[in-house]
């Protein structure tokens, strides 16, 4: 289990959204190089990065945070947000991301997925970003009729190095993660999965270090860090000891 402190890009800062809504970011760090430093010192061992301007514009726009954050940390970053072309995949693996993350592309061209993975095994994780279990994808504003379960299955044989669900009624909103949807993905592919949206506190952690959750990869998390719910050190305590059982 890998829980994923979460830093989103923003004008070059690092901020949260609620509901991935850009009018309602709330600023916590002017210095993503610095955020990422001190989730760092608290130990995470993973870095997730989202470019949010670039998940509107369809291409990298805080490239200079992300250039910065790579600068100033030794963890593996896995990336998303404008990544939409096999360039730019590999423009970010050569300046140092461990991984980079296809959301709309996955939506739009999967054999622009199947390629990248293909050249780049290994090292490309696929957005499942759901509304109401059916896909939304271009900064989340853009609906499909496309499902969760249907998105997965596109690359079930293409090497996809995991699978993020964000359940986006809950992103933000300090819900508690939407478990139940995630391992029902998790369950009906051979992907790794990583849930994501709403982990809110320690009980949250308490829940994903249960057997039944032992399929899931890991978590990413984010306001809940920023604003205090939960104690980094105690959740990676958490973890390390389920994971040494």
């Amino acid at each position: 289990m890998i829980l994923f402190p979460a830093i989103d890009l923003k004008d070059g800062h690092c901020v949260r959204l609620k509901l991935g809504d850009m009018a309602q970011a709330t600023v916590f760090n002017e210095d993503p190089a610095a955020q990422a430093q001190a989730f760092a010192a608290q130990g995470f061992e993973w870095l997730h990065l989202v470019d949010l301007n670039g998940a509107f514009a369809g291409r990298p726009v805080n490239a200079d945070a992300v250039e910065s954050i790579l600068a100033a940390t030794a963890m593996p970053v896995q990336l998303g947000g404008g990544i939409r072309e096999l360039a730019t995949v590999e423009m970010w693996l050569e300046k140092g991301i461990r991984r980079v993350i296809l959301g709309t592309a996955a939506v739009r061209d999967p054999d622009f997925v199947r390629n990248a993975c293909r050249l780049f095994p290994g090292r490309v994780a696929v957005a499942v970003d759901a509304r109401d279990g059916m896909i939304a994808a271009a900064g989340w504003v853009e609906a499909t009729d496309v499902s969760a379960p249907e998105l997965a299955k596109r690359f079930e044989d293409a090497g996809v190095a995991a699978l993020i669900y964000t359940d986006i009624e809950r992103d933000g909103m300090l819900q508690g993660l939407n478990l139940e949807a995630t391992l029902q993905l998790a369950q009906a592919t051979e992907i790794p999965v990583i849930a994501s949206g709403g982990l809110a506190s320690l009980d949250d952690i308490r829940r994903l270090i249960e057997p039944e959750c032992a399929i899931l990869e890991g978590a990413v998390c984010g306001r809940a860090l920023y604003d205090g719910r939960l104690d980094g050190r105690e959740a990676l305590r958490l973890i390390a000891e389920a994971n040494a059982r």
